[in-house]
């Protein structure tokens, strides 16, 4: 084993593989066409309904500080009724003359949300006069719809509609109706085929079955408000404002500041009465302890959840773990024939995984310390061992993958029993499950990406990229994934669509395994190992590299850090040096807590103190 780190696998086939995603584009407001029935200042005489008052006439009234002051107070009408100021709002609005929304949107989202179809149609794309009083009455009988966005397809919002209106059916056994909705109503809107397929298909389901095949919660679940918001998207929003419109301004504001915000790494969320900036003094660039326990290369290592426990791993067969109150080792794991070179807490850190190259994967007790399942059925007279585990968020069961042998990756209970094999083709480098339990990435030595619909065990797609991968994450909001390239570069990607988000550049990796991971409060930055010895960290929306920082004995790799979770200025290194750096900030209380432990037990030798003399 070199010491120069722990190498990835180069014997597979070079890849001719194209980029994954697709390059940004910038977003353009789409005009709106060219309707007549959105938010009016007209002084026509409206019904009234639920406390909105009709517009009084007024004079043309005068910019808001550079803002259009109908569009402000009606944000601000619409905050006041999600903050429950309801009298406020209607004040407001019989003082303004303005409506957050039209009788028309109005009666279309009460529509909506009853479940009322007809009634919901007619509003949305216009009715004609009824002959006898009856149909939609907006204007003597006749509505000419809401007003859309440029492009909208108005058969697709048909078929949003009609869709919720037969699995509705369905759930309610009303089988002959819903076989007229999708034969009369469905099927002539000519959607994808693939889609009256699946629905199609619905018929024999039981309500469970329905439901579950359909990624739908039923009538009375929050179907019909998602419905409606995927409705008013297309809808004009100077006549339907989308929902909690003032607090999303809000959120952009805050981002918009974080986001320029080089060192922002708060517990808590900036505040709206001042501007937003985070001094460099309180951002975690010190080394404030060495842990020298460790008796080799360190290639794995990882906080528990709740962020008072540290395991670390490597070269050595052994796996520690940390009291990171007081970084005293708390268990020394000795059951392992070889390196040791991945780690996954259990959602609960009640459990620890390890993957060894002796071919197994043990789960412990953490708070034991003791072996509670062994898993061998990856073995396989080839060279390699196990190279990763991802826990379910139930953590009920858990994956495991391997670079060779006929179960690469698997799917265990906690008692050991194998649930799924994916008798897969290609070697796993690394897996990680998506905090909401939807899907799975694996990346292989082959310079694949894969990602799976991790509930029904399906692949989703696949990408072959032209540089190998060294290890994935995934954001705590299930939304991105975070791949190490061996090509010095770390790239943040959509999971829905493969779209690189962000590239980051600046560490050095081209022959061995360096870990990159999310870090900070709320994940807002990006943080990596490196082949020069240095610990990579940037900001994760602008992708500007904040710090390079030195510690580890050069030459020589970090080939892992971590970030605790619960504690957004402490992050953790290892490399080949066989030391893990504590990193803190400037005034952290580190040495007072050193001292407390040495003088409750004065034979803790093994760490050294980075805090300063005295």
């Amino acid at each position: 084993m070199t010491a120069q780190g722990m190498r990835f696998h180069q014997d597979a086939s070079a890849s001719n593989g194209t980029p994954n995603g697709s390059k940004h584009s910038e977003h353009h407001t789409q005009p709106f066409s060219n309707g007549t029935n959105g938010h009016s200042n007209a002084p026509e005489k409206l019904p009234q309904k639920n406390g909105v008052h009709p517009p009084t006439a007024r004079a043309t009234p005068q910019p808001f500080y550079g803002h259009d002051r109908e569009e402000v107070t009606r944000l601000i009408i619409q905050g006041l009724d999600d903050l429950g100021y309801h009298g406020a709002a209607n004040t407001l609005s019989r003082e303004s003359g303005y409506e957050v929304e039209s009788p028309a949107v109005a009666l279309f989202r009460h529509a909506v949300l009853q479940g009322d179809w007809s009634e919901a149609e007619a509003l949305l794309f216009g009715s004609e006069p009824a002959d006898e009083g009856g149909g939609v009455s907006i204007h003597n009988g006749h509505h000419q719809g809401l007003r859309f966005v440029e492009g909208v397809d108005q058969d697709q919002l048909r078929f949003l509609l009609r869709k919720q209106k037969y699995l509705e059916l369905l759930e309610s056994k009303d089988l002959g109706r819903a076989l007229m909705v999708l034969r009369q109503e469905l099927t002539p809107l000519q959607q994808e085929r693939s889609q009256l397929q699946q629905l199609s298909s619905m018929l024999v389901n039981t309500p469970d079955g329905l439901k579950k095949e359909a990624q739908w919660d039923g009538a009375t679940g929050q179907s019909r408000h998602i419905l409606l918001q995927e409705l008013s998207r297309s809808i004009s929003p100077s006549v339907m404002i989308p929902e909690h419109r003032l607090a999303d301004l809000l959120d952009q504001v805050k981002k918009n500041q974080i986001s320029h915000c080089l060192y922002h790494n708060p517990s808590r969320s900036p505040s709206l009465f001042a501007d937003h900036i985070c001094d460099r003094s309180q951002f975690p660039l010190r080394t404030v302890l060495e842990l020298g326990q460790n008796t080799g290369e360190v290639w794995a290592m990882e906080f528990s959840h709740d962020g008072k426990m540290l395991a670390t791993s490597g070269q050595a067969t052994d796996v520690l773990i940390y009291d990171t109150n007081t970084f005293q080792v708390l268990h020394r794991l000795t059951e392992h024939t070889d390196h040791v070179a991945y780690l996954a807490w259990s959602p609960d850190d009640r459990k620890l995984i390890s993957c060894s190259h002796d071919k197994t994967a043990r789960v412990w007790d953490a708070p034991s310390g003791q072996c509670i399942l062994k898993i061998d059925h990856h073995n396989h007279p080839g060279p390699g061992g196990l190279t990763a585990a991802a826990w379910s968020p139930d953590g009920q069961s858990f994956v495991t993958g391997s670079l060779h042998g006929n179960h690469r990756l698997c799917l265990w209970s906690i008692d050991g029993e194998q649930l799924h094999n994916w008798e897969v083709d290609y070697r796993v480098q690394d897996c990680a499950i998506s905090p909401n339990g939807k899907r799975m990435v694996v990346i292989s030595s082959e310079s694949q990406i894969i990602v799976y619909d991790y509930e029904t065990h399906a692949e989703e797609y696949s990408i072959l990229l032209k540089s190998q991968m060294t290890c994935v994450n995934i954001s705590q909001d299930s939304q991105h994934m975070l791949i190490n390239m061996a090509n010095s570069e770390i790239q943040l990607i959509k999971i829905d669509n493969a779209e690189i988000v962000k590239r980051y550049m600046g560490q050095q990796q081209g022959q061995f395994v360096i870990r990159s991971t999310f870090g900070g409060a709320d994940q807002n930055l990006i943080i990596s190992g490196s082949e020069d010895a240095r610990v990579y960290i940037w900001h994760k929306e602008n992708g500007t590299l904040i710090e390079t920082l030195e510690g580890h004995q050069s030459p020589g790799c970090v080939n892992v850090v971590a970030w605790n979770p619960t504690d957004p200025c402490m992050f953790a290194s290892g490399g080949d040096d066989h030391k893990v750096r504590i990193w803190s900030k400037e005034n952290s209380d580190f040495r007072t807590k050193r001292r407390n432990r040495i003088s409750a037990n004065p034979s803790t030798s093994s760490f050294r103190d980075n805090t300063g003399r005295g």
